[in-house]
């Protein structure tokens, strides 16, 4: 059998755990999660995204095998299942006191990790900084040079199985108190300005041109967001609704941070 159809195998027969060498199995399963040699969602030539479904589902089977344990630092006392991730040093993360990652997490070399929380089977690539008080929950997908502001909340999922996690790509900057969940798609390089919330069903809409364009759950590459809402029918009377509004491009012809403070400049977005 190969990978897929071993953990299918456990996935089914929860009873073939309780043999060591398939515990072993799930366990090097995990080491290869956090090393980065796989990951649950890998980019594609055509730019879509494949998600592992197997490799979710060996992370869910990971928790039964686990013992629940005692962790001290300090004064701090923690009883958990997952130990957290360590070798710092050697992976040339830079990461300030109380950061938490767990074990299972790729974290890649030059990420910076503020007082922050990254969840089991999250993937972060090199460059990234993932500011104060950020979560990366498990599972989600972050590029190289990507910018997780101050309090940005970015969703974890697990199950149901066959649910994309959320994956935010190289370069893009997500501003302070952003909520990005649901399996959400930020593109390239885009610019979500302070408190943008972004679902799966969320609608984003393009309002540069003469004529609304609309995106649920996805932001283009190098759109430039804020918060906007919507008047909607209810049995009460109308109300609005979060949406989420682009309202321009981040410009691809000069250096990325130039870019960014033109975007922010030009159509006056906080971060």
């Amino acid at each position: 059998m190969n990978l897929d159809q071993t953990i299918e195998s456990f996935w089914n027969n929860r009873e073939l755990l309780k043999e060591q060498d398939n515990i072993e199995f799930i366990k090097n399963i995990i080491e290869e999660v956090d090393k980065g040699r796989l990951r649950v969602a890998e980019p594609q030539e055509d730019g879509s995204w494949k998600v592992n479904q197997a490799l979710k589902k060996a992370i869910i089977l990971y928790f039964p095998i686990q013992q629940m344990q005692i962790a001290e630092v300090g004064i701090f006392q923690y009883h958990d299942k997952m130990k957290l991730k360590t070798g710092y040093d050697e992976l040339g993360v830079r990461v300030v006191p109380p950061a938490v990652a767990r074990y299972g997490a790729y974290i890649s070399r030059g990420v910076v990790l503020m007082p922050s929380y990254v969840n089991i089977g999250a993937y972060i690539d090199e460059g990234t900084m993932v500011d104060t008080w950020a979560t990366v929950g498990s599972c989600a997908q972050i590029g190289k040079n990507v910018h997780l502001s101050g309090g940005v909340g970015v969703g974890g999922v697990l199950e149901p199985v066959q649910a994309s996690p959320v994956i935010i790509e190289d370069g893009a900057f997500i501003g302070s108190r952003c909520i990005v969940v649901e399996g959400a798609h930020i593109g390239k390089r885009a610019v979500l300005g302070a408190g943008v919330t972004i679902t799966g069903s969320s609608k984003i809409i393009d309002v540069t041109g003469s004529e609304p364009i609309e995106y649920k759950g996805f932001v283009p590459a190098d759109s430039v967001v804020i918060p906007g809402s919507l008047p909607k029918e209810f049995a009460a009377g109308t109300y609005h609704v979060p949406c989420a509004l682009i309202i321009g491009k981040r410009k691809a012809s000069t250096d990325l941070k130039t870019s960014l403070n033109d975007a922010l400049r030009e159509n006056q977005v906080a971060v």
